[in-house]
């Protein structure tokens, strides 16, 4: 296994340049999880505290657990004001933050702004900390501000409305698109019967308008996906930050894969077997 972990500026670069970054959101609040996760070959993974039940102290293992595995690490916070999430996450040794819910040119500014020492910003700066550990206090410090990767999530109809002054606030590397909650926000759920609000012609030009302010910047294109079958879509149209799914995502599916062979293979035996009833699959 190479040893060759970009720094974060060279991930950003790589990413810009078209190289695809594939990776999972985890949402289970497993260490264990994370570690076996990060030696899977996947470039960078998520530790969702948005929707995921971890704690600090659960973060600052997970994201050792990560380090281990020398995939990139990233951390969803509360939303751009939560400069205590931003801080922690950062301090712990996390790798970027990913800010959802931003609407507006100053919130993604007052989001950028936690993330960046000053004068850039307004991160506070503490010694010592995990995230100083390899490069010390000055070696960190000094090169945070182009290190750490700073992922705005586009998951309103403001947000998109507003995204000619979103994509163009400085520091903001990536704009990561969340088709679900942009979809709720639009009303496409409501307009349309599951899955077509995701090829509706509203959210292609949804997402149209975000491709081309996030060119015009030289933004880092993301998205969030289930499963594989739209990742080639997505990688033509310019998404090089990629999301498969999640941890939980993955155990569902294999899951699911194993009790429709055991339904199989029950039969051929003349054994009749079917799994407990779910709504889950």
């Amino acid at each position: 296994m190479s040893n060759n972990v970009p720094t974060g500026a060279e991930f950003k670069e790589q990413l810009r340049a078209g190289a695809p970054k594939m990776g999972l959101f985890l949402n289970s609040h497993s260490p264990t999880v994370a570690e076996q996760l990060a030696h899977s070959g996947y470039d960078w993974l998520l530790v969702d505290t948005q929707h995921g039940p971890m704690d600090h102290e659960k973060l600052s293992n997970m994201l050792c657990a990560i380090a281990s595995g020398g995939a990139k690490s990233m951390v969803r916070v509360a939303g751009y004001h939560d400069r205590g999430g931003i801080q922690q996450a950062l301090d712990l040794g996390a790798d970027g933050v990913l800010v959802p819910y931003i609407n507006t040119a100053e919130e993604a500014r007052q989001a950028v702004s936690c993330t960046r020492y000053p004068t850039a910003g307004t991160r506070s700066v503490y010694f010592p900390q995990r995230s100083m550990n390899k490069a010390g206090l000055l070696g960190y410090a000094g090169n945070a501000n182009k290190n750490v990767i700073v992922a705005l999530q586009v998951e309103t109809a403001a947000c998109i409305e507003n995204m000619v002054e979103i994509a163009a606030v400085p520091g903001v590397d990536m704009l990561f698109l969340g088709q679900n909650d942009l979809c709720m926000s639009m009303g496409l759920y409501e307009k349309y019967e599951f899955p077509h609000m995701y090829t509706s012609p509203e959210l292609q030009a949804a997402t149209d308008t975000l491709i081309a302010e996030a060119r015009k910047n030289n933004v880092i294109l993301g998205l969030f996906l289930f499963g594989t079958t739209r990742v080639a879509e997505f990688l033509a149209k310019g998404f090089s930050f990629i999301s498969v799914g999640n941890d939980l995502h993955h155990v569902l599916t294999q899951s699911a894969a194993y009790v429709q062979d055991l339904e199989k293979i029950a039969a051929t035996e003349g054994k009749l077997w079917s799994r407990r009833p779910t709504a889950l699959f």
